[in-house]
């Protein structure tokens, strides 16, 4: 009896083992993990274009597109309150592309539910960054950057920047 009853406390021990081993392997599959193949959509997505050719050392005009999830938002580039983090493009400066400058849309006006006497200044949807950029000569892939944060009707989610990559041709 004494043998069953150890046997017994033996194999739940090992069931709640088994089981938590397999509640930290769901969670961890839901982590974002560069090495795992599982696709997490972002809330902003690059959409084009994806090569373009510019005169090598003149200023010239690159137009971005980009879309937003629906039901969602990001602050404009010029967000009416300072505590809110507002949508930057940029282009690392050891790319051999220089950004001389960047024209955001206006935004549009959002009020949220739960006070709706504030107007926030808002990106819905797709919206396009005019891009003044200068090449060296050469074929340059540029890893620029979109920084913003991206809320819904509730809540914020963590600031995020996404990697915008351009083949940029300087002739």
């Amino acid at each position: 009896m004494k043998f069953a009853k150890r046997w017994l406390n033996g194999a739940a021990i090992c069931m709640m083992i088994g089981f938590a081993c397999s509640a930290m392997q769901a969670q961890d599959s839901l982590s974002e993990s560069p090495h795992r193949s599982t696709h997490k959509a972002e809330a902003v997505e690059y959409l084009y274009p994806e090569q373009v050719t510019v005169p090598a050392g003149k200023s010239s005009a690159v137009t971005l597109h980009f879309r937003i999830q629906q039901n969602l938002h990001i602050n404009s580039h010029t967000p009416r309150e300072q505590y809110l983090i507002p949508t930057v493009f940029s282009i690392p400066e050891s790319s051999g592309v220089r950004l001389a400058s960047a024209t955001y849309p206006a935004g549009d006006d959002y009020t949220l539910p739960v006070d709706p006497s504030e107007k926030l200044l808002v990106y819905s949807g797709e919206f396009t960054i005019q891009a003044r950029i200068v090449a060296t000569p050469g074929d340059h892939l540029v890893e620029a950057n979109l920084h913003y944060q991206a809320c819904d009707q509730n809540a914020c989610m963590p600031p995020k920047t996404i990697t915008v990559p351009i083949d940029v041709v300087g002739r």
